[in-house]
């Protein structure tokens, strides 16, 4: 039921992010005590909440001119407060300034330094623990960490390269100036540097603690690997180039 309300209020053209937020722990609370996983109720909250903007570039550039223009009429020297038309128009200017972004992408600027600085490294410790003792070489031989290990250092590069090369080359899209497919490579191996979402699929995978162990040292193995083999790739000089480059170098 919070579930559709919120699917309503997105329809409904509702963009104030309280009644989201609010609705969003309840639902969080809901998954919690139904046994299911309550990162879920995370994804589906991220779902309703509107990611269009209610006003594009250019109905934005044309109202701030407006309102810029109105407030600068009554600019006097030595004014200690705004007139009334003003501040209305700063009030317009601040609506105008919402409705440009959607309110998506809004909420996650706000979150951004909790999560990265915050909530991220406390799952991440929470979720991590594992003992590195007994036959470690046993561990990283075994299937599952050799998956994980395969699936992160090898599969995530070769999806990003070959994603981007077939959308550049059907003309879907291009690479920026200056930019070479070696650092889109670069960049698809620092992809591979599992840990918070890597830990939490091994853990709804794996109930067995032995083999989540396993899959987390497979885990933690491939982000160095990622890691070193990204810094070395971006860390090499780039080659001088003319515009954009359309095939991979």
């Amino acid at each position: 039921m919070t579930l559709i309300i919120l699917a309503l209020l997105n329809r409904g053209g509702v963009r104030q992010p309280l009644p989201y937020v609010l609705l969003g722990v309840v639902l969080w609370l809901a998954f919690l005590a139904s046994g299911v996983h309550a990162t879920v109720a995370g994804v589906l909250l991220a779902l309703t909440i509107p990611a269009r903007r209610a006003i594009d570039d250019t109905e934005f550039l044309r109202r701030t001119e407006l309102l810029v223009a109105k407030f600068a009429e009554e600019v006097e020297p030595g004014m200690a407060v705004p007139t009334p038309d003003q501040r209305s128009a700063l009030h317009s200017l601040e609506v105008a300034v919402r409705d440009v972004e959607a309110p998506l992408p809004r909420l996650e600027h706000a979150l951004h330094h909790w999560v990265a600085f915050f909530i991220i490294p406390v799952f991440a410790l929470a979720n991590a623990g594992v003992s590195l003792g007994g036959d470690l070489g046993a561990v990283l031989g075994n299937p599952i960490s050799l998956g994980v290990i395969l699936g992160l250092f090898l599969g995530k590069p070769v999806g990003i390269l070959t994603a981007s090369w077939i959308a550049v080359r059907a003309g879907l899209a291009e690479l920026p100036s200056g930019i070479q497919f070696r650092q889109l490579w670069g960049v698809g191996l620092l992809c591979g540097i599992g840990f918070t979402m890597s830990l939490f699929i091994a853990t709804l995978a794996f109930p067995d603690p032995r083999l989540l162990d396993t899959a987390k040292i497979g885990t933690l193995a491939a982000s160095i690997l990622s890691g070193i083999a990204g810094a070395l790739v971006l860390g090499r000089p780039s080659a001088p180039t003319e515009g954009r480059s359309s095939s991979p170098s």
